[in-house]
């Protein structure tokens, strides 16, 4: 089905015309592609003492977005790799946003590192409140949309709030909306619902992106991914540092993806111990209100946040204190940890006076 946006949206009019002029970097792995023969390299100046790291990384980590690629059911020029899903949302700031004159769309509250990318690239962020549900303001949103207008940030499942954003209000903006719609799944293989990333092909103006600090349980390795379409990856491609990817995460992440069985038991238990801590969460008198959670946390508002932060702190438990975020007055956050830290928690909320 060709989605009704497709035929008014031009990513040639969204590109910076810095960017579109420029010639990109081209780094000696670039422009060796391997025949599968052995090879003696003497092109990029490397230590030629091997020690399995001594050699540049493939800057298009190609190996890996073929797993990927089978994985997700996307052609590999359709992903892009990023040191961190915070390097790929900063590419889309760099790509489409002209500083000093552009501006994006946020939908607070949620993740925070869209508001600061924002001020880093001299891009104005137009605050769009969700409801009190939780769900967008379509109406508010548009009102803030003018030309200059390139990106519409969304986050689903939301962080901090945990609930997905319907699938019909996410559609409905991306039919009427002439920019990008980056849509950010870090937590979407908690929530039981499908991707996206599906869509692609229908719709030309949506790019999603997933991290492996979640589910996969890597965050240490800092690897984020982008899916969008060829013409959307290989702008953002034309301006990515050649070595974004080093060997040592392309190898880990490699390994981890053989795991799939190994995730999906992980994400089980962690979906099972969510129903029980908001089960116990919804039994303290304190706790005034659990939102119901498509992540691996859960939001509840709470009589007086900072006692109870404080409280936990004192018995060795770090939670997030979200009050300073807009909806979220006495709000904290938990993470679901594993069966055992679950259930100390627990015994030590009830222990809060």
């Amino acid at each position: 089905m060709e989605s009704a946006k497709s035929t008014q949206f031009d990513l040639n009019r969204l590109v910076r015309e810095n960017v579109r002029n420029m010639t990109p970097y081209s780094s000696a792995r670039d422009e060796y592609v391997s025949d599968g023969s052995e090879k003696i390299f003497l092109d990029a100046n490397e230590n030629p003492f091997g020690d399995g790291i001594n050699r540049y990384p493939d800057p298009q980590q190609r190996t890996l977005k073929s797993v990927l690629s089978g994985l997700k059911g996307v052609n590999q020029d359709q992903i892009l790799l990023g040191n961190g899903s915070d390097e790929v949302l900063d590419l889309f700031f760099r790509a489409f946003c002209e500083p000093g004159r552009d501006n994006v769309i946020t939908v607070p509250p949620t993740y925070g590192m869209y508001g600061v990318l924002s001020s880093l690239n001299n891009i104005e962020n137009r605050k769009v409140l969700l409801k009190r549900d939780f769900t967008l303001d379509l109406d508010g949103i548009f009102n803030a949309v003018d030309e200059n207008t390139r990106m519409i940030f969304l986050c689903s499942p939301n962080n901090p709030t945990g609930n997905c954003i319907p699938n019909e209000q996410i559609e409905g903006l991306i039919d009427r909306f002439t920019g990008l719609v980056v849509l950010d799944e870090a937590y979407i293989d908690f929530s039981g619902k499908t991707s996206w990333i599906n869509t692609l092909d229908t719709y030309p103006n949506l790019a999603v992106t997933q991290t492996f600090s979640k589910a996969y349980g890597m965050a240490g390795i800092r690897l984020g991914s982008c899916f969008a379409s060829r013409e959307v990856i290989a702008v953002l491609n034309k301006i990515k540092p050649p070595y974004n990817v080093n060997e040592l995460t392309q190898r880990t992440a490699l390994q981890r993806l053989k795991e799939a069985g190994r995730v999906k038991e992980e994400v089980e238990v962690l979906r099972t111990e969510r129903k029980e801590l908001e089960r116990a969460l919804s039994a303290l008198d304190y706790v005034e209100r659990v939102y119901p959670s498509d992540a691996n946390f859960i939001l509840a508002v709470v009589d007086d946040a900072n006692l109870r932060y404080e409280g936990l702190l004192e018995k060795g438990f770090i939670v997030r204190n979200r009050s300073g975020q807009p909806l979220c007055e006495n709000c904290l956050r938990f993470t679901v940890g594993t069966p055992e830290e679950n259930r100390r928690l627990i015994a030590a909320l009830n222990e809060l006076k």
